[in-house]
């Protein structure tokens, strides 16, 4: 069962009712709701359905956007992020969604589930579409860690890698770190030293090298690892690029009875481009290297954005990676150790 952080979200709870609804009936996913009783008691009948369908948690408080993710974590022990962790914590569920304060996710993280044994930092680990290969890249970090260390980037690197393999089903991911350059003097202090150890022979990985940003989305890469700033305004920067895109290009079709007529011919193959750049088709980005599962969502997730990541989470806990995640964690640790003593 999945923990929703049902109040989480500009759109809640109507878009988190309406998405785990979905999620129950189109996908046969059992879905614990959490948050305010009778707010939720009155989206599932909006929705023709009722607490007998899906089960209510209650909980009276609710960590608001704007509030400090730590602070609001000890102080509302009630509120709804706080609760889902407890019901992961306590065994009750299998992991929780949350499209609530990000930063309140990744505090309830580490207070309540604890980092994974060798992982320095978490990071949440997401996915961009890709021209070719898997169809999909992983980028670690997505904005957890805004500062980071050379072995954290390099812990990042190796567990995204783990997230390709057996997520994505990617047998051989191909890694690499975003810099301003493809030449190994190209980069910063950090990105240096992480592409020092990432390339010695007994990394474990593909290692590729240097990901400019024009190389980001061309599928060259499975793995795109970088600090927590700077994957966060990539990440924004190709959701505003896609819809101001898809602004530009409906302009031009409504501007022309000609290509209005051409849109119409081609309406399918538009629908399925807009499926693969669409973050709702994704749905949320897991939290990766704790001992549980945290699912990320869009701060504007709508009932379909949600259902795809209570999808995400069922499948992630399924998969059972933190021993992996672990390894992985260890294996960094390991280069940079081997690197200091030669």
């Amino acid at each position: 069962m999945i923990a929703l952080d049902a109040m989480g979200g500009d759109l809640a709870p109507a878009a988190t009712v309406e998405g785990a609804l979905r999620a129950h009936r189109e996908r046969g996913l059992d879905v614990l709701l959490v948050g305010d009783g009778q707010r939720l008691e009155a989206e599932l009948r909006r929705n023709g359905s009722s607490s007998a369908e899906l089960r209510i948690h209650h909980a009276s408080e609710v960590v608001e956007m704007a509030e400090h993710p730590g602070q609001a974590l000890r102080r509302k022990k009630d509120s709804s992020i706080r609760v889902c962790f407890d019901l992961v914590a306590g065994g009750e569920c299998i992991g929780m969604v949350s499209a609530g304060n990000s930063g309140a996710v990744l505090a309830g993280a580490l207070f309540v589930l604890g980092r994974l044994d060798h992982v320095d930092r978490p990071c949440i680990g997401g996915s961009l579409p890709t021209l070719k290969g898997a169809g999909r890249a992983v980028l670690v970090d997505m904005g957890a860690n805004v500062d980071c260390t050379p072995l954290q980037l390099v812990q990042f690197a190796l567990m995204g890698e783990v997230y390709a393999r057996e997520i994505l089903g990617v047998s051989h991911p191909r890694v690499g770190l975003v810099a301003n350059g493809e030449e190994e003097g190209k980069g910063t202090d950090l990105t240096r030293a992480a592409a020092a150890a990432l390339r010695q022979p007994h990394s474990g990985v593909s290692f590729g090298g240097y990901v400019e940003g024009k190389d980001v989305f061309s599928g060259d890469f499975d793995v795109i690892a970088t600090d927590g700033f700077t994957g966060n305004v990539l990440l924004k920067t190709a959701e505003g690029a896609v819809w101001a895109f898809g602004q530009l290009l409906k302009r031009q079709i409504q501007a022309s009875r000609v290509a209005t007529a051409g849109a119409l011919l081609m309406k399918s193959q538009l629908e399925q481009v807009k499926k693969r750049v669409d973050y709702e088709e994704v749905g949320g980005a897991p939290l990766l290297g704790v001992r549980g599962v945290a699912m990320i969502a869009h701060g504007r997730s709508t009932h379909r954005a949600i259902l795809n990541a209570i999808s995400g989470a069922e499948a992630f806990a399924q998969q059972h990676l933190q021993d992996d995640l672990s390894a992985a964690a260890r294996r960094g640790e390991e280069l940079f150790a081997q690197r200091a003593a030669s």
